[in-house]
């Protein structure tokens, strides 16, 4: 094997071919008040079974109650 293909083989992660983030660009996942995620969940159950239990539009369903939530803690907050 090159000096190079090691150089580049050895950036990636092992076995995924997935090149590593430093520490620096890692981004961590982002927290959700309290309850926050229970709404969200709640909601996109609701949608689930509005637009007749369909399977494959989980995370449609999902962006879609996220959506609905903020919507309703902005029109309370106002």
């Amino acid at each position: 094997m090159s000096r190079k293909n090691q150089a580049k083989t050895a950036r990636l992660a092992p076995r995924s071919g997935v090149p590593r983030l430093s520490p620096a660009k890692q981004q961590r996942p982002i927290e959700l008040p309290d309850g926050m995620w229970d709404r969200i969940a709640g909601k996109a159950y609701e949608l689930w079974e509005e637009r007749g239990r369909r399977a494959g539009n989980d995370l449609a369903d999902w962006l879609d109650a996220e959506t609905a939530v903020m919507e309703e803690i902005h029109e309370a907050r106002e």
